[in-house]
């Protein structure tokens, strides 16, 4: 489903979508109230035909829970049209300040159109901050950063993606609302372009400033599996991915986008009908750690690691995926360690330590005893006087060592100018002589034939025979100067 953008649409860059599918499950049974997580006893594999579908008979209007083993970004409740929340969940959009909610002209007259909408908070989505989104006449909300047409691929906020064509009636309309805590953007009355008579489909999505994600459906004529997908992707859920740039060798100054989905969330379709609401709790991710020791020792559902290069937390699939991997994060996270920086720091002041303690043993062992602790440094705070004393302690031989191998410093150096040298020279000699090879009439060419004629001979006498002949030397393949040979036609 190909989708046209009002605003910052851009053909410059070659974008292909890819889909990495990791494997989902879904929880049956609500879980305990005391334990939101879910336990993998109680879980069972989706289906591969018809993932995110189960049959009537498994559906009830009791809440429950769906989350992912692999990469817990979100869980989500249900609610059915009994329970209290779906109407508590359900914002009613003329009860608001008028100045604030806004009728999308555009979106409320075309089909299969997109416009960007700017939020005035940082929303969280799957730990990134967002600050401006992508609003779709398909029942669904676009967060990638890369706008490209195929829109319903990935990255999506989707409360009902569908075929909707707003432009078929003058009742259907997207409106949205920012209150500064929470953006608002409701389909209202929309129809299905190739399912007009089945009636008009109402619903919303929120995103609040802390994360959490709310769908609410008011208005749902049709059973959401009968929808048809042959022009247009169903999906209900969420989705995230991360873009790669790939540099096109046959064609300069062009690079090819490609779009990865590293996780998706994909919600129970037999659960929505009219007066129906799921609500999605955002759970803690490895972006939110902004320290080394904090992102070693979170307890989360992710293997969190920190990268010193990025000065950055991640579990090595999120946004950032290309920058983690350029910046080689994996190969440096195998140590799994905070301890890189602090170990430079401490060897640079032990150095420093150990010349000052060389220079003092030159004086008498009193003064050097005495004046040892009142001229420590103090200029790392994350080291205190009693771990840089005894530090100092064994750093007899340490600085012995740097000693001897500073001596041997200039040894070295002058052994790797000299084989320079050498290889410089052995690289003229070998320029020299093929330059002579293939000019052979230049000044240094005549210079070795005048000099050393008997090898380079022009034509040597064949003896033996009553009459002169002459036989080349010249080695086959080469051109004669003075001559031109031509084919017979």
């Amino acid at each position: 489903a190909a989708y046209s953008v009002l605003q910052g649409w851009s053909q410059d860059d070659v974008v292909t979508v890819e889909l990495l599918r990791r494997r989902r499950w879904l929880l049956l049974e609500p879980p305990p109230m005391e334990n939101n997580k879910a336990s993998q006893d109680s879980l069972k594999p989706e289906s591969q035909d018809s993932p995110g579908i189960l049959a009537d008979d498994d559906a009830d209007n009791s809440s429950q829970i769906m989350e992912d083993t692999d990469h817990n970004y979100y869980t989500s409740k249900t609610y059915g049209p009994s329970d209290p929340m779906s109407k508590e969940l359900w914002v009613n959009i003329d009860q608001m300040d008028k100045e604030k909610v806004k009728i999308h002209g555009i979106l409320s007259n075309t089909h299969r159109q997109a416009a960007r909408v700017n939020l005035s908070f940082d929303f969280p989505f799957y730990g990134h901050l967002l600050r401006e989104i992508t609003v779709a006449t398909g029942g669904f909300i676009y967060t990638g950063d890369v706008v490209h047409r195929m829109l319903t691929a990935t990255q999506y906020i989707a409360p009902l993606m569908a075929n909707f064509d707003p432009s078929l009636s003058r009742n259907s309309t997207v409106i949205y609302f920012d209150n500064g805590t929470a953006l608002v953007v409701q389909w209202d009355h929309v129809h299905l372009q190739d399912s007009y008579n089945q009636g008009s489909f109402t619903f919303q999505a929120t995103l609040h400033s802390d994360g959490r994600i709310v769908f609410a459906y008011k208005e749902v004529p049709i059973q959401i599996a009968k929808i048809s997908s042959v022009n247009h992707p169903v999906k209900v859920g969420l989705s995230d991915a991360f873009v790669v740039v790939h540099k096109i060798q046959q064609i300069p100054n062009v690079r090819r986008k490609t779009i990865y989905e590293y996780h998706r969330v994909e919600l129970l379709k037999t659960k929505i009908a009219n007066s129906t609401a799921v609500e999605m709790l955002p759970l803690p991710t490895c972006l939110q750690f902004t320290s080394c020791t904090s992102c070693i020792a979170s307890q989360i559902n992710f293997n969190c690691s920190w990268c010193h290069r990025l000065n950055r937390c991640s579990s090595g699939f999120d946004r950032h995926r290309q920058d983690w991997v350029d910046s080689s994060c994996p190969d440096e996270t195998k140590d799994n360690t905070c301890d890189i920086i602090n170990t430079t720091n401490l060897n640079l002041l032990t150095t420093a330590s150990a010349d000052k303690m060389t220079t003092r043993n030159r004086g008498t062992t009193k003064c050097c005893s005495a004046q040892a602790p009142t001229h420590m440094p103090t200029s790392i705070p994350t080291e205190d006087d009693t771990k840089i004393a005894l530090h100092l302690k064994d750093n007899g031989a340490a600085a012995a060592k740097s000693t001897a191998e500073n001596s041997t410093h200039p040894l070295h150096m002058g052994l790797i100018l000299g084989m320079l040298l050498l290889l410089l020279i052995m690289v003229v000699i070998v320029l020299v002589t093929v330059y002579i090879y293939h000019h052979p009439s230049s000044a240094a060419g005549l210079f070795f034939i005048e000099r050393r004629p008997s090898r380079w001979p022009a034509m040597k006498f064949r003896r033996g025979s009553g009459h002169p002949a002459y036989a080349e030397v010249e080695p086959m393949g080469q051109e004669k100067e003075g001559f031109i040979e031509s084919e017979q036609c």
